[in-house]
């Protein structure tokens, strides 16, 4: 299948910021893409292009005093085929780990393992080590957060979540990573395009989501506590340890933003 994808995002500076954006398709989903994956603005403001230590694309830009529009438009073929479930995926221990999956055993700004290992072991620890244990966090997550847009609230951490039981997706993801790290299941927040493609219409304008994977058996596997069901069409853009490593635009200064739209269609 064939989905289209991008964005208008609009910000108001009073005086020229510093901004570093994370809007671009993620390198493991490059070689899908049918027409390029192009960030331009209307002020032709010059934008530089890094990737970070998590491997996400990222564009440095001085925005201008006044109002600065990015946009993105695009064509990225898809499988179709909604996320793996994979029931007999084992936990893999510890000592087995790689090297570079250790960091995401760790707390970070929204993820308090510290403060939630103990609950965390005294709700999951009888659960099966492996896809099991995961799927319980995931369906506690779920059932434990209202979703609203009202309830958004950037400084909100997992366990905020957990104790206020509102929150949009990226609570739902904090609180789900935070879980599996403090019952040693290694877990990377995720963000990205997710269409409303294979489920009924929803009513609700269009904006980026957040998942994210859990590492079993030796490979990483895709979870969304927020719908806590397996999804079609997702397009990655970051991954990281939280919504730090992972957020749209990250500014230098005030950057109002004063408009946004996002589109991910099925072609």
């Amino acid at each position: 299948m064939r989905i289209r994808a991008g964005f208008d995002i609009t910000y108001e500076c009073p005086a020229p910021a510093s901004a570093v954006l994370t809007l671009n398709v993620h390198p493991s989903r490059r070689d899908d893409l049918l027409t390029p994956d192009t960030l331009s603005n209307d002020r032709g403001a010059a934008m530089g292009q890094y990737l970070d230590s998590f491997g996400n694309i990222c564009i440095r830009v001085l925005l201008p005093a006044g109002s600065t529009t990015f946009s993105s438009d695009f064509l990225i073929k898809d499988t179709g085929l909604p996320d793996r479930v994979l029931p007999d995926a084992k936990l893999t221990t510890v000592e087995a780990l790689p090297d570079d999956v250790m960091l995401y055993l760790l707390g970070s700004r929204y993820c308090e393992t510290d403060r939630m290992s103990e609950f965390a072991w005294s709700m999951f620890g009888s659960t099966p080590p492996g896809w099991a244990r995961v799927q319980r966090i995931v369906d506690y997550t779920h059932d434990r957060i209202k979703f609203g847009y009202p309830h958004a609230r950037a400084t909100r951490t997992a366990w905020e979540a957990h104790e206020e039981g509102l929150g949009v997706c990226r609570d739902f993801a904090h609180l789900a990573v935070t879980l599996c790290r403090c019952m040693s299941v290694p877990a990377r927040y995720c963000t990205g395009y997710l269409g409303d493609i294979g489920i009924p219409p929803v009513d609700a304008p269009m904006d980026f989501s957040a998942w994210f994977e859990a590492y079993l058996d030796g490979e990483w596997h895709t979870f969304d506590a927020r719908h806590n069901t397996p999804r079609i069409g997702r397009i990655l853009i970051a991954r990281g340890r939280d919504a730090t490593d992972t957020a749209i635009a990250t500014t230098y200064g005030t950057a109002n933003l004063t408009g946004f739209k996002v589109v991910t269609d099925e072609v």
